[in-house]
């Protein structure tokens, strides 16, 4: 089994889905399109691809002009039948490369929240059975319009399009339920520049400090959440 995994930027590491493909016997090979790496001229000698997270925003061709070859990609993946999976900033544009909006959401959503798994996701090969709701992490500004063909699998209160299939192998979930500790750990080191800019500068210290707290509790049940779903996702026909 060989995937090919898209990293959008440095904080957008694999995590638990990498880790799940190593230990299926697989081996995951990581392309950085926005530092030059080249996408590969079809799927041809891949069983999936996975797109991950940035601190980008999908429809910023003008930046990022990596983005269409990006997504001509992840529909050559999908028209092939080859698994598809996007994450967050890989979701959004997996919603944008079947026809869905992309746009900026009312609010920075962050943290642990839970999500609800919708009566079609409770059916779902990847997110049935796992209970109805997951509370998992989140960090994103923008959200999106489900493509017309999609279902939606999970839904939020604060953002409601959370997870949703297109075809049978093709998945995009918003929430981040790839990232661990470690990974964490590298986004709060980083972010109180974007939460002072979100909250204001009295509100994002104790906002970040909320973040770090939230981890020991909630982590043993979205990696269980994680590990489950990122095999499910490789184990589809």
């Amino acid at each position: 089994m060989k995937i090919l995994i898209i990293q959008n930027d440095s904080l957008g590491q694999p995590g638990i889905v990498a880790e799940r493909i190593e230990a299926q016997g697989g081996k995951a090979e990581i392309r950085k399109p926005h530092e030059g790496d080249p996408l590969p001229e079809s799927p041809k000698g891949y069983d999936g691809m996975v797109v991950l997270g940035g601190v980008q925003h999908a429809n910023d061709d003008a930046n990022f002009p990596a983005f269409p070859a990006i997504l001509e990609s992840m529909r050559d993946f999908h028209r092939e039948g080859r698994g598809l999976l996007g994450i967050c900033l890989g979701a959004q544009l997996m919603a944008r490369a079947f026809g869905g909006k992309v746009r900026r959401h009312t609010h920075l959503e962050v943290g642990f929240h839970d999500l609800t798994v919708t009566p079609e996701g409770q059916k779902d090969p990847v997110v049935g059975g796992l209970g109805t709701t997951a509370r998992i992490m989140q960090w994103h500004e923008d959200t999106f319009d489900l493509p017309e063909e999609a279902e939606l699998l999970m839904k939020g209160e604060g953002c409601r399009n959370q997870a949703f299939r297109v075809g049978k192998r093709s998945y995009g979930f918003q929430c981040h339920f790839e990232a661990t500790p470690a990974i964490a750990d590298t986004w709060f080191a980083a972010c109180l520049p974007s939460l002072t800019k979100h909250l204001g500068a009295e509100k994002a210290p104790s906002t970040l400090t909320r973040l770090r707290a939230e981890w020991p509790g909630n982590a043993p049940n979205a990696r269980r959440f994680a590990e489950a779903v990122s095999d499910r996702w490789l184990a589809l026909d």
